[in-house]
């Protein structure tokens, strides 16, 4: 039952289409389905290490990622600005040669994952999810707060796959539109940066 529980948490959590939600379509859109899985996957690995600090109780490291949070949330603001910027200026396949400037599956990895850590707000609103489930470092077991972990990384998981999935099985019918999609999710992307310092 927490399993299912902390599942559909981190579905949720997942859920909301943000700058990394319109990343990973637009990602799927101009580089195919494994682009834009792996771009979530990012994104969920980053919630999985909140998951833990919040569950295991690190306070040390959550102290100081609190304390750094306004400088963190610069870094990922502006790094945000380059993905919408990038993102807007970007050409359709077939207007560009693909060779250069295409992301590795670890750049596109990796870079939503430093973009989900420069949020270390996000280990409060695990905190405060995973006692809303009853489970307080205190009094739970290791077992249930590897459950919790395990549980939030599926959900996770599950969302991202599901979105790629659906937006790979109609970009046939966007694909012709991508110059629009792309010039959207990009000034998206750049005012939803902007909204997350605020």
């Amino acid at each position: 039952m927490l399993l299912l529980k902390s599942f559909i948490l981190g579905f949720s959590v997942s859920a909301p289409v943000g700058p990394i939600g319109l990343l990973c379509i637009q990602r799927v859109l101009s580089k195919g389905f494994t682009a834009g899985f792996l771009t979530g996957l990012g994104a969920a690995t980053a919630n999985i290490i909140y998951a833990s600090i919040a569950a295991f109780g690190f306070t040390v490291v959550s102290a100081f990622m609190l304390e750094q949070q306004m400088l963190l949330k610069m870094v990922g603001m502006v790094f945000l600005v380059y993905l919408g910027i990038k993102t807007f200026q970007k050409k359709p396949p077939q207007e560009s040669a693909r060779v250069k400037g295409e992301s590795s599956s670890c750049q596109l990895f990796a870079s939503t994952l430093l973009l989900m850590i420069t949020n270390p707000v996000t280990i409060l609103n695990f905190a405060a999810m995973f006692a809303g489930l009853g489970f307080s470092n205190e009094s739970s077991s290791i077992r249930m707060a590897v459950t919790l972990i395990l549980g939030v990384f599926m959900g996770a998981v599950t969302w991202w796959l599901v979105l790629s999935i659906g937006v790979n099985l109609f970009k046939k019918n966007i694909t012709p539109h991508l110059p629009i999609v792309n010039k959207v999710a990009g000034l998206l992307i750049i005012l939803l940066a902007f909204l997350s310092l605020a």
